[in-house]
């Protein structure tokens, strides 16, 4: 299974902070944005990852990550010159992909919930075996921002609609995307929308009218933000400041995942601590090594 990051899009909803810098690199309380949409492909044992970003961006997150081996994972990066549809990254990821299954997620997406990575396994698994593809529902008050699915009296998703205006359901698909090989196929075959941009519903709706897509509901205990706009960035690093102060945990430390996952050493883990340990983020490291926590993220 390879995974995607699409760290792309102009970002004009965040302007003045993004006239300079990617929103995706922005900070989400002590973490750069990347980090959390990066957390949960690690945490479902995703080590080959793309990052999809604009030509200007590109080298910054190259800067940022390097290849990957400080987290134990092979990290490769491609171009998107212009937002021309989330669908595009699998044509842009074509290569990359190879004959492999794929997951993508959207790198101003944050999720959180105990369960999560055993649903993600699960998803993967399901690709894997050539049982389709699997989005991640979840309920909003404002569906008419989104794409939306509406399912029948049995639960069986039968619609996936991008910004109805009149919205059959409340549930929308967030930014997060397990695939089989076929996407590459349908992305294109893909037709542009009114709007210029291959869109994602509409690879969602292919799998749908096939019978291959699963919707799995994130409901009650799960969190979805989606960081688009000044508002939902400080909604999100409230949300992450209050969890890690009350659960005494981080959210997205991608040392401690990739740690836990044996991709990298102590030794390793504490070169990086040396460098932070001035701050909490290094000294949570240290408590990491030193045994103090337990994985409760399945």
């Amino acid at each position: 299974m390879k995974g995607i990051i699409l760290a792309g899009g102009s970002g004009t909803r965040l302007y003045p902070l993004t006239m300079v810098t990617s929103k995706q690199l922005l900070p989400i309380y002590d973490k750069p944005m990347i980090y959390y949409p990066m957390s949960v492909l690690m945490s479902a044992g995703i080590r080959e990852i793309l990052i999809i970003s604009t030509p200007q961006d590109t080298p910054r997150f190259r800067e940022l990550l390097g290849d990957g081996h400080q987290f134990g994972v092979h990290l490769s990066y491609a171009v998107q010159p212009s937002p021309d549809g989330l669908a595009q990254a699998f044509i842009i990821g074509k290569e990359f992909i190879g004959s492999d299954e794929v997951t993508m997620i959207l790198g101003d997406n944050i999720f959180f919930g105990h369960g999560l990575k055993k649903r993600m396994k699960t998803a993967i698994k399901n690709a894997e075996s050539g049982r389709g593809a699997t989005v991640f529902g979840y309920y909003v008050d404002d569906p008419e921002r989104f794409g939306i699915v509406s399912f029948n009296k049995e639960g069986k998703a039968v619609s996936i609609e991008e910004k109805p205006k009149k919205p059959k359901s409340n549930y929308c698909v967030t930014g997060l995307y397990v695939y089989d090989n076929r996407v590459i196929e349908y992305a294109q075959n893909l037709k542009p929308s009114a709007r210029g941009e291959l869109e994602i519903t509409d690879l969602n709706r292919i799998y749908l009218e096939h019978g291959d897509l699963n919707v799995e509901l994130l409901g009650q205990g799960f969190t979805w933000l989606d960081t688009g706009t000044h508002e939902s960035l400080v909604d999100a690093t409230n949300f992450v400041k209050t969890v890690e102060q009350h659960e005494h945990r981080k959210i997205a430390c991608l040392e401690e995942i990739a740690y836990n996952n044996g991709w990298i050493s102590k030794e390793e883990v504490l070169e990086v601590y040396n460098i932070l340990k001035k701050n909490q983020y290094g000294q949570y490291l240290k408590d990491v090594l030193d045994g103090k926590y337990i994985d409760k993220t399945q």
